[in-house]
């Protein structure tokens, strides 16, 4: 086989192959260990030469099918709480399917009405769901990474216009530095995107009061003060070890009253709007200048996607916009070029699964997901406190739960070790996986449960299996 032109008449075939796989495979993840070791072997397959001659579609996505479908991590599965991951609910995973098989250029209305109705569609959804005004802009992004780059490049286009420059068009030549304050929950992805804009991720002050990392407002209400305002302020709405949030609404009077920016990263944290138990979490979130959300987090749509909203629409054109290519249309009306909104100039259609889920499922079915989830945390936190050798190290308060293991007898110096290694082995087990994280100094377990699969029967082998691990590693 040497042209793809020369299966035209079967394009079909490596598809109905896939299709065929897909049935079995999702219906054996609640058996399947999460990671399995002993089919790491199969990834030499993938290995060798580039072919000369290739061995056709069917052959070569038959090879990729079975050497996934055994070697892969299998985090769509109910036991992948290593990270803040969700899955891909079913409509999810066949939108992106679609979004594949139509293959659309999704930055330009002119290549794909389609991609760009569907993302103006999806961001009001979204709008709606996570309760922002409707007059706030947004674009669709493939992280929460890229959307913190989309609403900081609004921001750090605000605060240059604060000095009378056009950093889109001029850059930060000559400027000071672009002051950043942020409590102790901020996440690596918000330095990461200063860095990618050039304003320096060590450039972020950080104001806390403790170890915990909480906000210390009255040293921030300072710093703003004698800033005169010039600022920016990130408030975070569920952090990643604990799932702790910053007190959004008291960040934006201090935002108000000083004229700074407000900037909410809700990677996950968002979804805390959909529960009357959380809600109170995300209260202040629609007053601020810029917010980003995760979807391939309690979303539950595939990889990769992310969502950035801005209180001025216009922001994002003026921050993205404005490239002075001829061959480019002009926007007209509800024709919107999601290209000159956000980082990507192309872009795949990944509003489709979005707009699939949301369809498919609508407020009440996340709400219940949310809900499910919250309780499965709650179960888990009550698991850890009823057993004596762990140790829960904060509240829970969303979907992360924060502990360690404590044996008794065993001193506090030797506590981070032996936590690291039962990580290891937990990871190394493969039934479920939750890795190692550092919280207040400490090396912790922070299990997050968001996959649309999981329930408390997941968390109970959760802890059953640690138990058993642990048992094995005390000397």
């Amino acid at each position: 086989m040497s042209d793809p032109l020369d299966e035209r008449d079967i394009a079909g075939g490596a598809l109905e192959l896939v299709a065929g796989a897909a049935g079995p495979y999702l219906d054996g993840l609640a058996e399947r260990p999460v990671h399995d070791r002993a089919m790491d072997g199969l990834l030499d397959e993938l290995d060798g030469p580039l072919p000369e001659r290739g061995e056709g579609s069917v052959a070569a996505v038959g090879r990729l099918v079975r050497v996934g479908t055994g070697a892969a991590t299998h985090s769509s599965g109910p036991r992948f709480f290593h990270f803040v991951v969700g899955g891909s609910t079913p409509a999810a995973m066949a939108g992106d399917w679609t979004a594949s098989l139509l293959d659309q250029a999704a930055g330009l209305w002119l290549t794909s009405p389609l991609a760009a109705r569907a993302e103006t569609v999806v961001l009001r959804w979204l709008r709606e769901l996570f309760g922002l005004p409707a007059a706030f802009g947004g674009v669709l992004t493939p992280s929460a990474t890229l959307a913190h780059v989309a609403g900081l490049a609004c921001a750090r286009q605000w605060w240059a216009g604060r000095y009378g420059v056009d950093a889109a068009a001029r850059g930060l030549a000559g400027l000071p530095a672009m002051p950043v304050l942020s409590s102790g929950l901020v996440h690596v992805s918000t330095r990461k995107a200063l860095q990618i804009l050039g304003c320096g991720r060590d450039t972020l002050r950080v104001f806390a009061r403790d170890e915990a990392g909480r906000v210390d407002l009255a040293a921030m209400d300072a710093a703003l003060a004698e800033l005169g305002g010039r600022a920016v302020v990130v408030a975070n709405l569920g952090e990643v070890n604990t799932g702790d949030s910053d007190p959004i609404a008291e960040m934006a009077d201090l935002a108000e009253r000083h004229g700074a920016w407000l900037h909410v990263d809700g990677a996950f944290g968002m979804f805390a709007a959909l529960s009357p138990r959380t809600a109170a979490l995300a209260r202040g979130v629609e007053r601020a200048d810029s917010v980003t959300a995760d979807g391939h987090k309690w979303l539950n749509v595939p990889y990769e996607s992310g969502f950035s909203f801005v209180r001025d629409p216009a922001a994002l054109s003026r921050a993205f916009g404005a490239w002075g290519a001829a061959y480019l249309p002009e926007e007209d009306g509800e024709r919107v070029n999601y290209n000159m909104l956000g980082p990507e100039s192309s872009r795949r259609a990944r509003a489709l699964p979005i707009w699939a889920t949301l369809r498919a499922y609508g407020r009440d079915g996340y709400r219940a997901m949310v809900e499910r989830h919250l309780d499965v945390a709650e179960h888990l936190g009550s698991l850890v406190e009823a057993a004596p050798e762990l140790e829960l190290l904060a509240p829970v308060q969303l979907c992360v739960v924060c502990f360690r293991y404590r044996p008794a007898g065993v001193p506090e110096e030797r506590l981070d070790e032996l936590n690291a290694r039962l990580g290891e082995a937990l990871l190394a087990d493969g039934r479920v996986y939750a890795g190692t994280s550092r919280y207040r100094g400490m090396t912790v377990f922070r299990p997050a449960a968001l996959n649309w699969r999981t329930t408390r029967a997941d968390v109970e082998l959760l802890v059953e299996v640690l138990r058993e691990l642990a048992a094995d590693l005390r000397p």
